[in-house]
């Protein structure tokens, strides 16, 4: 995907700067209200005179969080703003600390302005360390149940202000009484909620929020001018947000108040704050990160996870700094700037200059914001985080323990606390990763040492044997990971192969990762095979895992490699670990000792089998001798060449160079009594391959030209000598069909 962000040096188009401008007043329209609510939400436990400063710390924090973060994130097109997942976690926080009588209204206030801070550094810290790219990797299930329990909460939480209930009034002790019900909150939280969920049919270009805004102040207005006179005063007014303190100089004296205040502070202060401050960094990088990959779907870029945090990591302690409330990259503003033109992180600079501007000029007229209508957007916020469609996980048996955690996960959210319901997703999404990891098996593939031969050619006489007993031999490809939610998997599905086989090769290409049961379990395997004169073989071990284990020295050191033959066979592949048993199998089986050190006559090489004395005299007088040192080439790729190559005696690898890599692979080798270079013979085009001696080598050299004049002289032989060609060149194809196919299985 090509990276279309712009970099910091270039200069935006005049298109461009004018997009920004109307994506950032349009973010602003959704940001101002949003901040104001979810201010008010994150104090409302602390009671209804907060409500003016939780408006206010929300306000700041849509004013901070969204210039620096702007400013230093790593997503240009993100609006960052304080959020809901903010406002519950802070607001459960606000509510725990109250119920467990920590003192005044102001030492709470400088707790959760300690849990904000230790967030923020968190997030910082995720951003240096590249755990951008790991908390993308939290299960779904997880994220939706904690996401559905955040809206569950918001909703509970917005009982007091809908039904306008007295301060101490129990939300569900009110609930359940209608007699204690305001009805003009009743009234404004119905219309605010009805605006917003008819904003959609009737309008794009205007936000909900601020359609649902206008409609709860219009309301408010109008039972003010008949119905009820006492709701036009500000003073003691318990329906609305009240005076609040705006402008520069709030931010200025929040500064100066915080970082005198938080002085007090101790280190057991910042203990009891931990947890609930590791929750709030988690689901703010979460949020943000879910934001992130929406917009790049819309606009076809890519962000910078790592960076993202970082930025969200410094808004938020400036924003803690400054007295406002936590936040992360908004979904609703974010899409709102982009269709209305942003492309840059200019539109985010421009959202909180113009939220300052309207902080500044509209501080006064904020105040008389209803509570209700506040709670009313809250409820249509808190009703659309959760997700409707967990019910058809049920329809599918495959994705019950999906709808178990996600039931879990929100239980635990709205019946113990959001902090209890991070540990429980957690320790579900260990559960979920060893669901995903023994639901398929470990074994990519098996087949038998009959079905699958080495790269080292065998004579028929020799490969008649390996069919034969190549069964003693079970070949293994293995995948995933080796740890003890899949190791008795495998020890099960190799039960019956391990009573009957002498030799067991685990290609280990494609394993992740390793643990000490898994160790133990190989361990045992060996020594089961060692019983009975076999051997485990361990093929392709990768040089290290992508956790940075070494599995050659964690195998020596655990005892599954060991020095007498009872352990396990470390070898480089798994063509090398069937050689390695095919030579076992050959030693124990074949008739009487191969003289590996007489070179062969021609009578002796099973391509002139058949051949009379006078076909072998003639074949005989066009046959060159050639003597070959060990390491030396015979032939090199890109090399003109005719000849045809007969092994009397040692052997002879074929490698093909790689070029990216620049070593080399081996295609195959060729032992005493076989052919090679057929191909050059035939065609007479250039070698694709290299040909080396991997020990002195005496071959019979047939020269093409020499072979088409004994051709022309005695037909005969040569038709004979072609058919037989023709007949071994098929067995080889026939292998090659079989690895092919035996490679599309894996």
């Amino acid at each position: 995907m090509t990276n279309n962000l712009p970099t910091p040096s270039r200069e935006p188009t005049a298109p461009s700067r004018l997009g920004d401008f109307w994506g950032g007043l349009a973010a602003m329209l959704v940001a101002i209200p949003s901040a104001i609510a979810f201010g008010v939400a994150t104090f409302a436990a602390l009671g209804p005179a907060q409500a003016g400063y939780g408006a206010t710390a929300g306000l700041v924090g849509a004013v901070v969080i969204g210039l620096v973060a702007s400013v230093f994130g790593g997503a240009p097109r993100i609006i960052s703003s304080p959020c809901a997942p903010a406002a519950a976690v802070m607001g459960a926080l606000a509510a725990e600390l109250a119920a467990g009588g920590n003192g005044s209204v102001e030492h709470i206030v400088l707790l959760m302005t300690l849990a904000a801070l230790i967030s923020a550094s968190l997030q910082i810290a995720y951003g240096l360390i590249g755990g951008g790219t790991l908390i993308k990797f939290i299960p779904f299930p997880v994220v939706s149940g904690y996401l559905s329990g955040v809206g569950l909460l918001i909703l509970y939480k917005q009982i007091p202000s809908v039904l306008g209930l007295a301060a101490g009034t129990g939300a569900w002790h009110g609930l359940v009484s209608p007699a204690l019900w305001q009805w003009p909150s009743v009234i404004i939280t119905l219309a605010t909620i009805a605006a917003m969920a008819g904003a959609v049919r009737v309008t794009k270009v205007i936000p909900a929020a601020i359609i649902g805004l206008m409609a709860g102040l219009a309301v408010y207005a109008a039972l003010a001018a008949t119905l009820r006179p006492d709701l036009g005063t500000l003073a003691g007014n318990k329906f609305v947000i009240g005076r609040l303190e705006a402008g520069l100089g709030r931010i200025l004296h929040g500064l100066s108040a915080q970082w005198h205040a938080l002085s007090s502070l101790t280190w057991s202060d910042a203990r009891a704050m931990l947890m609930p401050a590791l929750t709030l960094s988690v689901l703010l990088s979460m949020d943000t990160l879910k934001t992130c990959v929406v917009v790049d779907a819309l606009t076809r870029t890519r962000h910078n996870s790592n960076r993202t945090l970082l930025g969200q990591g410094l808004g938020n302690l400036a924003s803690a700094l400054a007295g406002g409330v936590p936040g992360a990259g908004m979904m609703g503003a974010t899409l709102v700037s982009v269709t209305s033109g942003g492309q840059t992180r200019l539109s985010g600079i421009l959202e909180a200059v113009f939220v300052f501007v309207a902080f500044v000029l509209l501080g006064s007229l904020i105040g008389w914001v209803p509570l209700a209508a506040l709670g009313g957007i809250l409820v249509v916020v808190g009703f659309r985080m959760i997700d409707r469609n967990t019910f058809q996980l049920l329809k599918h048996k495959g994705t019950l323990l999906d709808f178990a955690v996600i039931v879990a996960v929100v239980a635990t959210a709205v019946s113990v606390s959001l902090i209890a319901a991070a540990g429980v997703g957690v320790l579900l999404s260990v559960v979920l990763f060893i669901r995903e990891q023994i639901r398929g098996s470990v074994i990519r593939s098996k087949v038998t040492g009959s079905e699958s031969f080495s790269k080292q050619r065998r004579l028929p006489e020799e490969r008649a044997i390996l069919e034969e007993y190549g069964g003693q031999t079970i070949v293994c490809v293995l995948q995933s990971s080796l740890f003890f939610g899949t190791t008795d998997q495998l020890r099960s599905e190799l039960e019956t192969d391990l009573k009957r086989c002498r030799y067991l090769i685990l290609d280990m290409r494609r394993v992740q990762t390793v643990d000490f049961t898994a160790a133990h379990i190989l361990e045992q395997m060996a020594d089961q095979l060692a019983e009975r004169g076999g051997r485990l073989i361990l093929s392709g071990l990768p040089k290290s895992l992508p956790s940075g284990q070494n599995l050659r020295n964690y195998f020596d050191d655990l005892g599954v490699v060991r020095k007498n033959d009872a352990g396990a066979l470390l070898v480089g592949s798994r063509d090398e670990a069937l050689e390695w048993a095919e030579n076992t199998i050959l030693a124990e089986h074949s008739h009487g000792a191969r003289a590996e050190e007489a070179p062969l006559d021609l009578s002796a090489i099973d391509l002139f089998r058949r051949f009379d004395a006078g076909a072998l005299n003639a074949l005989a007088a066009c046959i060159a001798i050639r003597s070959v040192p060990a390491s030396e080439a015979i032939f090199r790729a890109g090399a003109s060449g005719d000849e045809m190559f007969i092994i009397r005696r040692g052997r002879v690898r074929i490698t093909l160079p790689l070029r990216l890599t620049e070593k080399q692979h081996r295609l195959a080798s060729f032992a005493r009594g076989d052919f090679f270079g057929d191909l050059g013979f035939l065609t007479g085009r250039k070698r694709i391959a290299d040909a080396l001696a991997e020990m002195p080598t005496d071959l019979f050299v047939l020269a093409r030209p020499r072979f088409d004049e004994l051709s022309r002289g005695n037909p005969t032989v040569g038709a004979m000598f072609f058919a037989r060609l023709a007949e071994a060149v098929a067995l080889r194809l026939r292998d090659t069909d079989k690895e092919l196919r035996k490679l599309k299985d894996e």
